[in-house]
């Protein structure tokens, strides 16, 4: 009983993780000063006066995240995705956690008076891991998304399989447009801000739906009888 309990928390974590960050960068996002969340990246919300906040957030959330990641693992037990689903996912909080603690350098015309477009080269070190780790968010919570859907069709569970397929290849779309748009310098594209979070939403609501999926059904082994990746 004390596992089941403890299994059902780092689940709830899977709830709690995406929503925190989610609700503290959109609220942010729209209050700080001379911060434009059309253009300008969530990451540099880091930095300033107030940038502790969105710091505490992003680690936070992604200790959740990889809390979560575990009580996965444990939930899934074998078949499909069971091992690289949840290593995948413990990927993105890990590089969520490592963001929010390595400052990105400022760029995007923030904070305000500095350049427009993307950061100055050369970047700083901990700029580069901060950019790291976000190619592995970006990059890992798609594949896992895409991984368990394979799951979920085994299992003959078509909605959430249609559903993970598309919120993994919607992320990765957002993502390399949001790319695309940051590279025009002074002359930055008009909504690359708002394509990063559009990734951020869809992937992270996945997390949260997946999570809170597995709490009420109290089955937590969808597919479990399926061939193993």
């Amino acid at each position: 009983m004390d596992g089941d309990r403890a299994v059902r928390w780092t689940l709830a974590c899977g709830v709690a993780g995406p929503i925190l960050f989610t609700i503290v960068f959109t609220i942010d996002g729209a209050l700080r000063a001379g911060y434009d969340p059309a253009t300008t990246p969530i990451s540099e919300l880091l930095l300033g006066d107030a940038g502790w906040l969105e710091s505490a957030a992003f680690v936070t959330s992604g200790l959740l995240i990889v809390a979560f990641a575990f009580g996965l693992r444990v939930a899934l037990r074998e078949g499909r995705g069971a091992r690289w689903g949840p290593i995948l996912i413990g990927v993105t909080g890990l590089g969520l956690a490592v963001a929010g603690i390595l400052l990105p350098d400022p760029a995007f015309g923030y904070p305000p008076g500095t350049p427009g477009g993307p950061p100055q080269s050369p970047a700083s070190w901990h700029s580069t891991v901060h950019a790291l780790a976000a190619f592995a968010i970006f990059g890992a919570l798609p594949v896992a998304a895409i991984i368990l859907s394979r799951r979920f069709r085994s299992a003959r569970s078509s909605p959430w399989s249609l559903y993970s397929l598309a919120s993994g290849v919607a992320m990765l779309v957002a993502f390399v447009s949001y790319i695309v748009g940051t590279r025009g310098g002074d002359g930055v594209g008009l909504i690359p801000g708002w394509l990063e979070r559009l990734s951020v939403v869809v992937g992270f609501l996945w997390i949260a739906a997946l999570a809170a999926n597995l709490l009420r059904t109290s089955a937590p082994s969808p597919g479990g009888s399926a061939a193993r990746t």
